[in-house]
């Protein structure tokens, strides 16, 4: 395991290369961190541009260097499904850091996780996903241009739900489908075809439709999106 010298200075040494790409003299501030459920954060207050970043892009290559120096620095959110490439492509090799389990909270304001969970895994998988799950952490964004509504972490066996969906205007059946579409993730994992990283093999989104709002989920979805991202 590196030691938190060399953590720091290849830190620093990322930071240097994000800011190589930008202009107007932006300086880049870089912080290193194991969360699995949020990988990449920014935040833009000129002259500086402060990234949280995973541990997994200190040895990022120049395509995905340069797509953080877009997505964050220029924001052009069409850089981000390179940055989304690069994670699923690293999801079998993170050198996660050893940690406890943490204390997952599933009962919401509006949505008890835990009982939808338990009902879902009857329903459609006959009891057979064994996971954790709970409510993500609350963190604010300035801008944000995309929010992940789940999020699947095979190593631990958890799921965590995006706090802004635990609202008394977000319908029943769309939390459902979120926590359906995550439990799928330990039944079908990624998968490599022709050399490529697929994160939602056929199979997949084959099992994902036959969701029985799985239309109705989408729809709700592109409808509420940009006030979702306000949260």
């Amino acid at each position: 395991m590196p030691s938190r010298q060399e953590t720091l200075a290849r830190a620093r040494t990322l930071a240097m290369r994000i800011a190589g790409q930008l202009e107007g003299g932006v300086k880049v501030l870089l912080a290193v961190h194991d969360n699995r459920s949020t990988m990449l954060s920014y935040r833009k207050q000129p002259p500086l541009l402060r990234i949280r970043a995973h541990h997994m892009f200190l040895d990022a290559p120049d395509p995905v260097v340069r797509a953080i120096a877009d997505y964050a620095g220029r924001g052009q959110a069409a850089a981000g499904s390179v940055i989304d490439d690069y994670i699923a492509r690293s999801q079998d090799t993170i050198a996660a850091l050893p940690r406890r389990p943490k204390l997952l909270e599933s009962r919401g304001r509006c949505h008890d996780l835990q009982a939808l969970f338990d009902e879902l895994n009857q329903l459609h998988f006959e009891g057979k996903i064994a996971a954790r799950i709970g409510w993500g952490r609350h963190t604010r964004r300035l801008r944000r241009r995309s929010i992940r509504l789940g999020v699947y972490d095979h190593a631990a066996k958890e799921i965590r739900i995006h706090p802004a969906l635990d609202n008394p205007d977000v319908p029943r059946f769309f939390v459902e489908f979120i926590v359906f579409h995550e439990m799928l993730h330990q039944l079908f994992p990624s998968a490599r075809d022709t050399g490529r990283h697929v994160h939602h093999p056929a199979e997949f989104r084959e099992r994902e439709r036959a969701f029985p709002r799985y239309e109705l989920a989408l729809s709700w979805e592109k409808a509420h999106l940009k006030e979702l991202l306000r949260r």
